[in-house]
């Protein structure tokens, strides 16, 4: 079994969402198979993030000084040997967006015109993504862990066939949640906004452990 590599970068552009469109397989990307995170060999940081700098601090993430106090806390308590600030991770329980994208198993991804399915394959199981055109619903969300995806479909060549999938998040989510695995903390009010942009490309294949 092969396994592809999967560049998850965030999305600058504001998004605009066009009429829903009938179902061309030639104009979709082939995503089918296994994909898995891309890991730089040689590269000490942290796998699903920026692997040029270390973990916690080094990620340089804009924390307030009251969040700043929580990351010390779940770093020194890891030190100690405890879970820190990462506890549903280490009792199995859902990492929530946008951890669940960290790609720690492989995923897989189900296209069709109306969403996009990824299987997480761990302790988040799957996750949709509509691309038939909606809006943000006017009623007010249930609060999951994945939140509530809108995508659109983009064809960045020019050549009649879309080569990215831009997509936005919103919440409200369930919690608490947190970015990685030293605890680096997400806002305790559960409201988070992501925006990202799917970006797979072939990778060399690898036997599976």
């Amino acid at each position: 079994m092969s396994y592809r590599s999967l560049i998850v970068a965030t999305a600058l552009a504001a998004m605009s969402v066009g009429g829903a469109r009938a179902f061309d397989e030639a104009k979709y990307p082939n995503w089918k198979g296994q994909w898995t995170r891309f890991i730089v060999p040689g590269i000490p940081g942290q796998p699903s993030f920026d692997q040029t700098k270390p973990w916690g601090f080094g990620q340089e993430a804009p924390l307030t000084p009251e969040y700043k106090a929580v990351l010390e806390a779940s770093l020194a308590d890891q030190a100690k040997g405890g879970q820190g600030n990462f506890k549903d991770g280490s009792r199995c329980l859902a990492y929530g967006m946008p951890m669940m994208m960290a790609a720690f198993y492989p995923q897989e991804y189900i296209i069709t015109p109306e969403a996009t399915y990824i299987l997480i394959n761990n302790a988040d199981h799957g996750r949709r993504i509509f691309t038939d055109g909606r809006d943000w619903p006017a009623m007010e969300i249930e609060p999951t862990y994945a939140g509530y995806s809108i995508g659109k479909w983009i064809d960045r060549n020019g050549d009649g066939r879309y080569d990215m999938l831009e997509v936005e998040t919103r919440g409200p989510f369930k919690g608490p949640r947190v970015y990685d695995g030293t605890g680096l903390p997400l806002h305790r009010d559960n409201q988070s906004i992501f925006k990202e942009a799917a970006l797979p490309r072939p990778g060399r294949p690898e036997r599976p452990a």
